[in-house]
């Protein structure tokens, strides 16, 4: 705060930006000013804002909250009016559409903002929260109905709320964005991905599944990614023999996002898939806890055309660290001699519901 730059907060809708700002500005001591841009007139006024009207608009305020900042057009120039021109204020933005967002502040403020992103609870802040005890106790739970706040603080109705978040709204922005002529198609993808969760994905054969060509498929899933839905993993490849190197993984940032878009709630005893929803729950609370302790490895997964295969590698450094992640403790798996000795990992573990916490940490 107050050094000189906007503050950025994007993720998802429905993870909490709005309340984590609200909470933010209540604690300060000097007055704030949040504006929502959903409402049309804060739309109007701060579209291609002057200086003057900024300063108006703002009056004494020491703080001024800029909420759902991706429905301003030129919102970065905006943002940077108050960055250079109104030193005394700080400006924070939220925005949950980075496709849009991004776009717009990336070039208008480069070396002027700090960017966080705000992802569904990680598990060490539900632990934070609770207890060790307590949240394990959850996590069959979490594996079915994910971690966003409202699900886990509306305890008995999960499937109600879920539904209700993982319809039109969670995807609105996507919708809403210009480049989306079928948005039925966009939800046939998201299915696609949803039922491929854990393996590799081939953007030929998505494209035939959906009749439309490859670029479609790349840029409906570049959508899905930009607004916080997916995120891709690619594979690790450094010439070793028969080594995949063209396909991607596809995981969900929340479990619960990815049963629901299948209507999906058995529990984990009842479910065939309970090892692909065990590897997108571990891979993305990996991904949530190396992020908010500014972490930035490489990852990966890695397989072989002999069907050798490793569910998640990081690199850092220039070393690399290797997970198998298996649903069932008493699973065997012995990592690949090729892997050992092409890539000489400094650790190997598997990791299952008897010991994920210590994966799940920084």
């Amino acid at each position: 705060m107050f050094q000189g730059k906007a503050i950025v907060v994007l993720g998802a809708r429905q993870t909490g930006k709005t309340s984590l700002v609200q909470r933010l500005i209540a604690e300060l001591p000097n007055g704030s000013l949040f504006l929502n841009a959903d409402r049309p007139e804060v739309r109007r006024q701060l579209t291609d804002a002057s200086v003057a009207v900024l300063r108006q608009l703002a009056g004494d305020a020491r703080v001024v909250v800029i909420d759902e900042a991706q429905r301003i057009k030129n919102i970065g120039l905006t943002l940077k009016l108050f960055t250079d021109e109104l030193p005394h204020i700080q400006v924070l933005a939220t925005g949950s559409s980075a496709f849009e967002l991004a776009n717009e502040i990336n070039e208008p403020l480069t070396g002027r903002k700090w960017e966080y992103f705000l992802y569904p609870i990680a598990w060490t802040e539900l632990v934070a929260a609770t207890t060790a005890l307590e949240a394990r106790e959850q996590l069959d739970t979490r594996l079915i109905y994910g971690m966003y706040p409202d699900i886990i603080n509306q305890a008995g109705r999960e499937r109600e709320v879920l539904l209700s978040l993982s319809g039109s709204y969670l995807y609105k922005d996507v919708f809403e964005f210009r480049g989306v002529r079928k948005p039925e198609m966009l939800w046939q993808l998201l299915q696609a991905l949803a039922l491929q969760l854990g393996a590799e994905v081939s953007y030929n054969e998505l494209s035939q599944l959906l009749g439309v060509d490859k670029n479609t498929v790349s840029n409906y899933l570049d959508l899905l990614e930009k607004s916080y839905i997916i995120f891709r993993l690619m594979p690790l490849s450094r010439n070793l023999r028969n080594e995949i190197s063209s396909n991607r993984k596809v995981y969900f940032y929340d479990n619960g996002i990815r049963n629901a878009v299948l209507e999906n709630f058995s529990p984990p005893a009842l479910r065939q898939d309970i090892g692909a929803l065990w590897e997108n729950f571990l891979v993305s609370e990996r991904w949530k806890i190396r992020q908010y302790a500014g972490l930035h490895g490489k990852r990966y997964f890695w397989r072989t055309k002999a069907q050798q295969e490793i569910d998640y590698v990081e690199e850092t450094d220039g070393q690399f660290r290797a997970w198998e992640f298996k649903w069932n403790p008493r699973t065997n798996y012995r990592f690949p001699n090729t892997f050992l000795d092409g890539y000489r990992p400094v650790a190997t573990e598997v990791v299952t519901p008897d010991n994920f916490e210590e994966f799940l940490t920084a």
